[in-house]
């Protein structure tokens, strides 16, 4: 009797073993990593992205490189990545690189133009887009140069030297400053113009809007451009910049809302031309003059991406609609604006229309 019943033991032990290894192995099958790489302008919103849908979603591990734009480009180009991200919509040229691309609006920002100078701890120095295209071409090398002091007239402003600090990698947060200073500076735009990467007449470089942030907090008297959210994180000053409407307006949610919403009705599709596509400068008295879209991005037909499946492929686009819908909520508190309806609806009919081997994946 006895041996009957440690014989039933041994045998139920070694079923539920058996069940749980079983189990385990389904797990494993079923656990999907998603690999995207690109801007470091979105990375603390996808960083979060990644954390939050996970709870809900065991079976999705995201993982993310912020190397900038023209490095999430070129990964997502060569297929090395299952999505790529960028602050600048793909050129003529790139679109040619990777056939079948869509954009795929992800969230919305706006670049700074942080300072450190030790005399003026606190944001809202006045400055135009002149005078920023002058800083950055080397022209005004003084902190009290008369046309910041001419701004400026409630501060004192150093006799110090400007130390200029920009991108040393290829960089959407580049591509949308300088897209902005050619649009209000015929010299920027006949000297240098605008894209990821150019060729900076003064200054010293460094990585990511992380490492362009740490430049500028460790540094005294320097002038940098990065995100708003990172700006708010280091709790580095900020200029207010001169608009459109000749109005000053500060970096926020509200005015970077302003130059997107003045702008939704001249997006494309999903799958159309997107090198154009800017909101810098926008219209409207409230409007922040430097705001940008950031994108993800995939291809139409995602089976001809090799690292995807059909069942990665869904899990991906699951994920996506769901950052593109609640996935907005997040993005206040980290310094980006939530997408507008409008966008969201382009969005959801970009994901509705991709396919998979020819077979709707939505």
């Amino acid at each position: 009797m006895l041996k009957s019943k440690i014989l039933i033991g041994i045998i139920a032990a070694i079923l539920l073993t058996t069940s749980t290894i079983m189990t385990g192995a389904v797990y494993a099958q079923n656990k999907v990593t998603i690999n995207g790489a690109g801007a470091t302008f979105p990375f603390p919103l996808i960083d979060t992205w990644r954390v939050e849908y996970q709870k809900p979603h065991p079976d999705v591990n995201i993982n993310y490189q912020s190397i900038g734009s023209g490095g999430g480009i070129k990964q997502f180009t060569a297929k090395t990545v299952d999505f790529g991200a960028t602050d600048a919509p793909l050129s003529k040229n790139e679109s040619q690189q990777a056939k079948g691309a869509v954009h795929i609006p992800e969230t919305i920002g706006s670049v700074v133009a942080a300072y450190n100078i030790p005399s003026i701890p606190d944001k809202g120095l006045k400055l135009t887009g002149e005078v920023l295209a002058d800083i950055f071409l080397g022209k005004i090398t003084k902190w009290n140069d008369p046309k910041i002091q001419a701004l400026n007239k409630d501060k004192t402003l150093p006799a110090d030297d400007i130390v200029v600090v920009h991108r040393s990698d290829g960089s959407g947060t580049t591509f949308v400053w300088t897209d902005y200073l050619s649009s209000v500076s015929q010299a920027w735009k006949d000297q240098l113009g605008k894209g990821k990467s150019v060729q900076w007449p003064v200054g010293i470089g460094a990585p990511g809007n992380e490492g362009v942030a740490n430049a500028i907090k460790g540094s005294p008297n320097t002038i940098g451009y990065i995100e708003l959210g990172y700006a708010l994180t280091t709790k580095t000053p900020f200029a207010f910049i001169q608009n459109k409407e000749g109005k000053f307006v500060e970096p926020s949610l509200d005015s970077t809302k302003a130059a997107v919403e003045a702008n939704v009705a001249s997006l494309p599709k999903g799958d159309g031309d997107w090198s154009n596509v800017t909101l810098v400068n926008a219209a409207g008295p409230n409007s922040y003059p430097i705001a940008s879209l950031s994108y993800l991005l995939l291809y139409k037909e995602m089976s001809t991406d090799p690292n995807l499946d059909q069942a990665k492929a869904k899990a991906l686009v699951d994920f996506i609609s769901w950052a593109i819908t609640d996935g907005q909520k997040m993005g206040p508190s980290l310094g980006y604006v939530p997408l507008p309806d409008g966008v969201v609806k382009l969005d959801q009919d970009t994901l509705k229309s991709l396919t998979f081997k020819g077979q709707p994946i939505t």
